[in-house]
């Protein structure tokens, strides 16, 4: 079990810094594009450091559970479910290049382009939906106070993120993204 919980730690440390390391982006996407080398020699590290930051903080906390018991690991079981199929449709209509935010942060890359098909189509942002399950499941299964906090934490800065990557995709689409926000929920996919 504590293997288990340490890993559980561990991932939402990293998931977690997901929405932080966008905001280092979103905010200055014109000024990444700018730069004749790559920013991911700048940001990757720096996504490191915030895993390292987040590890120590919240390191001396990573033992204290809410709970302990197995059953939760059920519902656990289908938010990790929810979060791969997230994922792998998510990535039907993306390249690795958009996954990976390229677009935002290399001028003039090939495959800058708005997609609303698929997934898409009944949320905006899949990916860090997906995120947001992973870290719920994990959550929920270890029953450690540090990874709901942890949860609460990606859930803050991710709400500012997406905003500030709903402006920057603004500013890239234009109102063809303006059109495509106000038809399409953020998170929440209308059932």
């Amino acid at each position: 079990m504590w293997f288990v919980r340490t890993l559980g730690w561990l991932a939402c440390v990293v998931y977690s810094t997901i929405p932080s390391f966008w905001l280092m982006v979103h905010p200055r996407a014109h000024r990444w594009r700018a730069r004749v080398r790559s920013p991911l020699r700048v940001l990757v590290p720096a996504w490191i450091l915030m895993w390292v930051g987040m590890g120590a903080l919240t390191g001396p906390w990573r033992g204290v559970a809410l709970y302990s018991t197995g059953w939760t690991w059920i519902p656990a079981a289908l938010l990790f479910a929810a979060g791969v199929y997230l994922y792998l449709h998510a990535g039907a209509h993306f390249s690795l290049a958009q996954l990976g935010g390229l677009p935002e942060i290399r001028p003039g890359h090939q495959d800058d382009r708005l997609v609303t098909t698929g997934i898409r189509a009944r949320v905006r942002h899949p990916v860090y939906l997906g995120h947001l399950c992973e870290m719920v499941a994990w959550s929920m299964g270890t029953g450690l106070v540090v990874c709901w906090l942890l949860t609460g934490f990606a859930i803050v800065t991710g709400a500012v993120m997406i905003r500030m990557e709903d402006k920057e995709l603004e500013k890239r689409f234009g109102e063809e993204y303006q059109r495509y926000r106000d038809g399409v929920p953020a998170l929440l996919p209308r059932i």
